[in-house]
């Protein structure tokens, strides 16, 4: 595991590295998001990971697909806001079963103070789920690296679509910066 005094050794954001990690994932695409720093700066900084800056979400699964289909595991990291992007893409994974994992951080859950991010937060799982999507979520950091580990068994050993939805409890409460 990479390991530097600018990167967290423990807590749920290297929960997420390490899980992926472990889980043999060489590819990490994301849109930049705060939430998700931690994991990408640790892919950025891991020689055996390739990581990719997407112009937006719905890329992303159109990369794992192409990195499945050359035998490489892959995982995306996007905000709840990104999920909205994707929903006609995630129609790819439906018809062709390759392995998907999603680690998505949440917006517009809870103390949320950027009213445009609450319609897409509230419909995230749903939309998610109506897409076939296998969903779990973390509020608590002790819950973060046992439903990713499920989630990516699930994913990578069974073929499906898996999201991880990090609750905006555990993330912490945001503020506006005037």
């Amino acid at each position: 595991m990479v390991d530097s005094p600018a990167l967290p050794t423990q807590g749920w954001q290297r929960d997420v590295f390490d899980v992926l990690k472990a889980a043999n994932v060489r590819h990490i695409v994301y849109v930049p998001d705060a939430g998700h720093s931690t994991a990408i700066r640790l892919a950025e900084a891991d020689e055996e990971i390739r990581s990719v800056v997407l112009t937006t979400e719905e890329e992303g699964i159109g990369y794992l697909a192409g990195a499945w289909l050359g035998g490489e595991r892959g995982a995306l990291l996007m905000q709840s806001s990104g999920v909205g992007n994707c929903i006609n893409t995630l129609a790819l994974q439906t018809c062709t079963r390759f392995p998907l994992l999603m680690v998505v951080t949440m917006r517009g859950d809870w103390a949320e103070f950027n009213q445009w991010q609450n319609p897409m937060g509230q419909a995230t799982e749903a939309s998610l789920k109506l897409m076939g999507v296998l969903t779990w979520r973390a509020d608590d950091p002790k819950d973060v690296a046992p439903l990713l580990r499920g989630a990516a068994t699930m994913a990578f050993d069974g073929d499906s679509a898996c999201a991880v939805l990090l609750g905006q409890r555990l993330i912490g409460e945001k503020e506006w910066v005037k």
